[in-house]
């Protein structure tokens, strides 16, 4: 019977929510935000097609600003490279027009851009450099004098940077975070951020247990076959104890029996030969009946200085932090997450099941909301209070937060004749880099050589650069820095021929290309940074750490720590 009430309009996606509706799946409403919230700062150098490129693919998901510092003028070759350039920009400044025409990409993305050198505008640390959320400088930088300023100046103000470089077929960035980078959001594999609490129950918990195994061996064949699989390994888990000292299996010897215990219980008197929901808890022991070990990157968050020793000005992360240390050294374990994963059960036991859990997470997320209130005031803390949402996504990813030990930016390491290079103690690891056939490290020991040609060369001659005597004039320099890695691990353990000979290879294209950037691997290149450049800003994934190169004669990547 019709009662002439229209029922209420439900609330459909905005406008934003579908223009963005793909991004939001992988970096949610918070990691939008922060991309809007962001002002990227391009430091163009060379041809300046990878800067473009890396910025094209910011603007596409809604950075808030972006500024190109660029002095150069469109020429006829940019125009064969730049996409974002047309016959109209021959003459005029480069920066003004690829700035206009990456705003046309996206009319709620804010474009500025700097006719002045990057020298000059480093030099004068305007604020637009000190406010920037990311730096990307593109290499050569042309002085490595230049370089150290903006390190030290990214360093200082905290503010991530990235060098880039891309001649001819070959590229590489590097991502130089602050010193302490926390991540929390890691999106680890689902399957691996299911904690079930087998080994801790809780009395709720074991309470549902009991009220659905305490008659197992009587229920109808339907009911058997519909009691979760957690339930099953609760409740042969109290058996198991029972007749082992109240000591759960451990080895693998241990759960290969308790497996055994388990696949026994099965119903095969059936027409499927078994039971579902007992494979589903066969195939969970080994992965399900583990201790609450701490992850290697939540450990070294506990032990970071900043995490034991708390300040009135300390940031969210560490005052966070340091509740989960003392919530864990309390209880043994780690905030309930609170998640389930599918299994066969009946609808209302599931969610029964699934109630408790959250039960349980809510539980403990107002025990450390309520330890984070009384933390501020003990330190004296001044900002506002943390926000609730913050401890949650804390409390529910906090076994894989990660904490990336940022690098500050360094072209090369210092030149032999002035100083020895810094190699970090990274002297074995780079030698065994360099003699393995796969390695693509000599890529990267080759833009080193090419930032310091490029300086030498500024210093002794004006005009442009002649790449022609590259390779010849820099066997010298690539001897040295060899030469430093032999010493540190002895001449039996590295060939200087064989990784001398990877590097001339590389540096005899490198010249070849004479500075020149192609398109298709500067469009590549500027995806997997401004990739990276998504998840510093969001601080969603773990970024590379610290170097990429790529070699488009191979079509292959290496990411390496230096």
């Amino acid at each position: 019977m019709a009662t002439g009430i229209t029922p209420p309009l439900l609330q459909g996606p905005t406008a934003k929510e579908k223009k963005y509706d793909r991004q939001l799946r992988l970096w949610a409403a918070s990691g939008q935000q922060a991309l809007e919230d962001a002002h990227v700062l391009l430091l163009n150098n060379g041809p300046g097609v990878v800067g473009v490129e890396t910025l094209k693919n910011l603007v596409l998901p809604g950075i808030g600003n972006f500024t190109i510092v660029d002095e150069s003028i469109v020429t006829e070759e940019d125009l064969g490279v730049n996409f974002f350039l047309a016959e109209e920009s021959l003459g005029r400044s480069r920066a003004d027009e690829s700035c206009r025409f990456l705003r046309e990409l996206n009319p709620e993305v804010n474009g500025n851009a700097v006719t002045d050198s990057v020298a000059s505008f480093v030099e004068r640390r305007p604020p637009l450099l000190l406010q920037s959320t990311l730096i990307f400088c593109v290499g050569p930088a042309h002085n490595f004098e230049l370089l150290r300023k903006l390190s030290g100046l990214t360093e200082s103000n905290a503010i991530p940077i990235f060098y880039i470089h891309s001649v001819g077929f070959y590229s590489q960035f590097s991502l130089h975070l602050p010193k302490v980078f926390p991540i929390v959001d890691t999106h680890p594999d689902p399957t691996s951020t299911q904690d079930l609490r087998l080994l801790n129950p809780w009395p709720e918990l074991m309470e549902y247990v009991d009220s659905k195994t305490n008659n197992l061996e009587d229920l109808n064949d339907h009911d058997h076959a519909h009691v979760p699989y957690l339930l099953l390994l609760l409740h042969y888990l109290n058996k198991w104890l029972v007749s082992h000292e109240q000591k759960p299996p451990s080895t693998y010897k241990e759960k290969t029996a308790f497996r055994e215990l388990v696949r026994e219980g099965a119903r095969q008197n059936n027409a499927e030969g078994g039971e579902e929901n007992f494979d589903e808890a066969v195939g969970a022991v080994l992965k399900s009946l583990n201790p609450a070990l701490l992850s290697s990157g939540l450990r070294e968050v506990f032990e970071a200085e900043e995490c034991k020793n708390l300040r009135f000005d300390s940031a969210n992360f560490w005052l966070i932090a340091n509740t989960i240390y003392s919530f864990r050294n309390h209880h043994g374990v780690l905030p309930l997450p609170g998640s389930l994963p599918d299994m066969k059960a009946q609808s209302k036991d599931y969610i029964a099941l699934q109630n408790i859990y959250k039960s349980k997470a809510r539980h403990d997320l107002d025990e450390v909301l309520d330890s984070v209130r009384s933390l501020e005031h003990q330190v004296g803390r001044k900002q506002p209070p943390i926000e609730s949402k913050e401890v949650e996504a804390f409390c529910k990813g906090a076994a894989f937060v990660k904490l990336v030990d940022g690098k500050s930016l360094e072209a090369a390491p210092s030149h032999p004749l002035s100083k020895s290079p810094q190699w970090s103690g990274k002297e074995k690891y780079l030698a065994q880099q360099l003699q393995d056939e796969e390695s693509l490290l000599a890529l990267h020991i080759s833009f080193l050589v090419y930032d310091k040609y490029w300086e030498l060369e500024l210093k002794e001659q004006d005009g442009p650069v002649n790449l022609e005597s590259f390779p010849e004039k820099s066997k010298g320099y690539v001897n040295d820095l060899l030469g430093s890695i032999s010493t540190a691990v002895g001449a039996d353990n590295f060939d200087i021929d064989i990784a001398s000979s990877r590097i001339e290879g590389i540096m005899k294209e490198l010249a070849r290309a004479n500075g020149a950037e192609l398109h298709n691997i500067s469009a590549l290149t500027g995806g997997m940074v401004a990739q990276e450049a998504i998840k510093v800003l969001t601080k969603q994934y773990v970024p590379v750490d610290n170097i990429c190169v790529f070699d488009g004669i191979q079509s292959k990547t290496g990411v390496y720590r230096i």
